[in-house]
């Protein structure tokens, strides 16, 4: 299948293989080896753009709602359990549909992941437009959430378009700018809200204003549809039909499944993402209540905590893919649990700053600097605990995110007990509680790679960690032959150091 775009010759293709064209330069698996966060060139770029915004808008509908709460609890009669209960149920439903998709792009691709995730859930967008009581109100605040799973296809989609070397980078910014959504949402909802109820009653102008995060999840949707490509390559059915993809779900799920990595990367994006999901519920109603202010003015400075995603996540990425270039891959461990722990920090600090304004956002604009960095981080890894089982365990990962929030949530904000600033102090506790239990024991036991303490096992190769999830007989049927090339991709992850010293024995 030719590519769209001035052609650029592979010279990374060897042997009997086609030789194709692309835009941009590739690896042996056709992957970018750049990423450029403007170009929207076919296909690798393309899926790159598409891909944020439809995670952008994700969390635009699913986040449309905090901003005007303070409107929506007086037209509903909620009580705070209800609005904690629906802010729970916004976030506990992507844990399923989080789940779900990470076999969906494994078995379909990331292109169906991304357009009939935000087609369905669209729906349920408008429908917050009929709303009528707090049953309803937690029912359609959780189907909503569903679209957070997009997530998922978001960083499966990058991990397949892009090269070893930068997919870090591109799995950060790519949710980080939709991440941003969450801020973006805050900022002009309440203007949304304000310029309807200028002509209209304040319980009409709210429910319209949730038609225009739902008609964008529509048009994202259709447009990936239209327009996009699963892989490098091309799209999933057409390549299975040619014979040149082979999908094969259990399997896929099983390498994830029973990965102790996955499970323990999952306990620790509960206390990155789960914190982010949390606070974009919560700081625009603490700000409202605590200091007194307008809604208008507490959702803008509610905003500064999603907004930073527009480079802060990417930062992450970032760092990630530079302490690896020269520590191996023990710096992109070292990095996350750095960052992860001053999100912590931060979150504890906000309880000692509760009666001033300036300092709380003082805090506030270092924890959300912080808290996107650890995900993009946590995406520096995911990609290299099984590349077989990757849209898994991209899936169960991502839904620690959201298991982590809705459990923060329903633990520390929603008892009339204890106030927010309180949650807040607990939450950083669990933060650094959980970020010490979970990284220390990753380890890869691959020459130049090991855990945060300890090394990697010196006769050990990448070949042997990724093909143990193929048996004798598919290593035969040359099932294993894509994992080949990645495998022989991520050599890079043993730092500058082990490279070069690889290098001079093979000189020598």
């Amino acid at each position: 299948m030719s590519d769209k775009g001035s052609p650029k010759m592979d010279t990374a293709a060897s042997g009997f293989e086609d030789v194709k064209t692309f835009n941009v330069p590739v690896d042996s698996e056709h992957k970018s080896k750049v990423l450029k966060l403007w170009y929207w060139g076919q296909p690798h770029h393309f899926a790159f753009q598409v891909s944020w915004i439809s995670f952008f808008l994700a969390f635009f509908a699913t986040f449309s709602v905090p901003p005007l709460i303070p409107v929506i609890r007086e037209c509903l009669d909620l009580t705070k359990s209800d609005v904690s209960g629906a802010a729970i149920a916004s976030v506990t439903g992507a844990i399923f549909s989080r789940l779900c998709l990470g076999a969906v792009c494994d078995t379909f691709g990331p292109r169906f992941g991304h357009a009939f995730l935000q087609l369905l859930t669209a729906a349920a967008t408008m429908c917050m437009a009929v709303v009528t009581n707090a049953a309803g109100f937690i029912v359609v605040r959780m189907c909503i959430g569903f679209s957070l799973a997009t997530f998922v296809s978001c960083q499966f989609w990058s991990s397949v378009m892009f090269n070893v070397k930068v997919v870090g980078s591109a799995n950060a910014f790519g949710a980080g700018w939709g991440n941003a959504g969450a801020g973006f949402t805050h900022l002009v909802m309440p203007f949304i809200y304000e310029g309807i109820k200028s002509t209209q009653p304040a319980f009409i102008a709210w429910r319209a204003a949730m038609w225009i995060p739902g008609a964008a999840q529509v048009l994202i949707g259709l447009i990936i549809l239209a327009f996009a490509n699963d892989l490098p390559d091309g799209r999933y059915a057409d390549l299975k039909k040619s014979g040149e993809l082979k999908t094969e779900g259990k399997k896929s799920a099983k390498c994830a499944y029973t990965n102790y990595r996955t499970w323990l990367m999952m306990l620790s994006y509960g206390y990155c993402f789960g914190v982010e999901l949390t606070v974009d519920n919560n700081i625009a109603p603490y700000l409202y209540d605590q200091f007194k202010l307008s809604l208008s003015t507490a959702s803008l400075l509610g905003a500064v905590f999603s907004l930073t995603n527009i480079f802060a996540r990417g930062l992450g990425g970032i760092a990630s893919d530079i302490a690896c270039k020269y520590f191996g891959f023990r710096g992109r461990l070292w990095t996350l649990y750095i960052v992860q722990m001053g999100g912590g920090i931060c979150s504890l600090l906000m309880y000692y700053t509760k009666s001033s304004l300036g300092l709380t956002m003082m805090i506030v604009s270092f924890w959300s600097i912080l808290v996107p960095m650890a995900c993009g981080a946590s995406y520096g890894i995911v990609p290299f605990i099984s590349k077989r089982g990757l849209g898994n365990v991209s899936g169960i990962v991502g839904a620690g995110g959201n298991t982590g929030g809705a459990i923060t949530q329903a633990i520390f904000f929603t008892s009339a007990s204890m106030t927010t600033a309180q949650g807040f102090l607990w939450m950083g506790v669990m933060i650094m509680a959980v970020t010490s239990v979970t990284l220390p024991p990753l380890h890869w036991p691959i020459s130049g790679w090991g855990s945060m303490f300890l090394k990697g096992n010196p006769n050990k190769t990448e070949e042997d960690y990724f093909l143990k999830d193929f048996s004798e007989e598919e290593i035969k049927e040359g099932t294993h032959l894509t994992v080949m090339k990645f495998a022989a991709e991520s050599k890079s992850q043993r730092g500058y150091s082990k490279q070069k010293s690889a290098v001079q024995q093979s000189v020598v």
